[in-house]
């Protein structure tokens, strides 16, 4: 199967072979990575670049240790995603309070100086948040750019007792400026401008203050055939389940577990796969080996009957339940 790479991964390759230093070089990789579409005609591609990523990481640890430190926060958990906003728009509050992280959290800006992780809870599964420092030019560390390019989404918070559009749009214009698109692409134009399109859920945060249901208002109203939105009071605590909730669905990932032969499956443990994952991934994800070895399998969940014998190429959905036969 041919990889059919698009116009932007070239333009980035061409930026990766003239990078001088192995941090220039990761963050063109990371991008290829990100731009290149994800299909069986690109699987050996993808390996290829993650390995030179790892052995350029190493190579960048060892000479600017506490510069790269920022930069390499693994993903840990079903999804990593990127919180970011103006300054006092209550990032960290937001992911102090639904993660185990603790972030310097305060009424005044720019509490936020380096990047800082935390694992949220949802139903089964944990989803990575990362708390940074204000999207203003300011305090827009080099790193930053690279964090974006391998979260696998972003949460852009914007606070809603002052206009939220301003906010959004100012948050917008530093993602551009870092060629990165929030959502999907609104016009041809954005192809010249924009080299990454990321999902992106809008919170609006202090729901609970003066201004802030008409301020929200204004903000679904424009951005509502865009991207995603909801309303919550970090500090409060309100809407904080819902959020959760929103956070997976924007992901659009699905849950599936595994099960041997007469036993029963692991509910605390399920594969994460891509919305639209078919069996033969499942395999995959469970030993590299497993897709091509695969006879059949059963599934339990989305079929008509339970243990229903499936082919490979059988897609699955959230909740499914698979008993894979080698």
């Amino acid at each position: 199967m041919p990889a059919n790479l698009p116009p932007q991964y070239f333009e980035v390759e061409k930026r990766f072979r003239a990078a001088k230093s192995a941090e220039d070089k990761i963050t063109a990789l990371e991008e290829m990575l990100a731009i290149m579409p994800k299909h069986k005609g690109t699987d050996h591609l993808r390996a290829e670049l993650r390995g030179r990523i790892a052995k350029l990481s190493q190579l960048a640890g060892k000479k600017s240790g506490t510069r790269r430190a920022s930069m390499l926060i693994e993903k840990e958990g079903a999804a990593q995603i990127v919180v970011i906003g103006l300054p006092n728009a209550g990032k960290s509050q937001l992911v102090a309070s639904i993660t185990n992280a603790s972030p310097a959290v305060a009424e005044y800006p720019f509490t936020t100086h380096t990047a800082t992780p935390g694992m949220m809870e949802f139903e089964n599964i944990q989803i990575q948040l990362i708390d940074t420092p204000p999207l203003m030019p300011q305090s827009i560390e080099p790193w930053l750019r690279y964090m974006l390019i391998r979260a696998d989404a972003l949460l852009a918070v914007v606070d809603l007792s002052s206009p939220p559009l301003a906010q959004m749009e100012a948050i917008a214009t530093q993602l551009e400026n870092m060629r990165i698109g929030m959502g999907e692409k609104k016009t041809e134009a954005e192809q010249d401008t924009i080299l990454l399109q990321k999902k992106t859920l809008i919170i609006g945060n202090k729901l609970d203050l003066n201004s802030a249901n008409e301020n929200y208002t204004a903000l679904k109203n424009k951005y509502k055939e865009q991207l995603p939105a909801i309303a919550i009071s970090a500090k409060q605590g309100i809407g904080l389940e819902e959020l959760k909730r929103e956070i997976y669905e924007m992901l659009d990932i699905i849950r599936v577990y595994t099960k041997t032969p007469g036993q029963k499956p692991d509910l605390d443990d399920p594969i994460i796969l891509e919305r639209g994952s078919t069996l033969e991934d499942a395999a995959a994800s469970v030993h590299k080996d497993f897709a091509a070895k695969l006879k059949y399998a059963r599934v339990w969940g989305s079929g008509k009957h339970d243990g229903l014998m499936v082919k490979r190429d059988h897609i699955l959905q959230d909740g499914d339940i698979i008993e894979l036969h080698l």
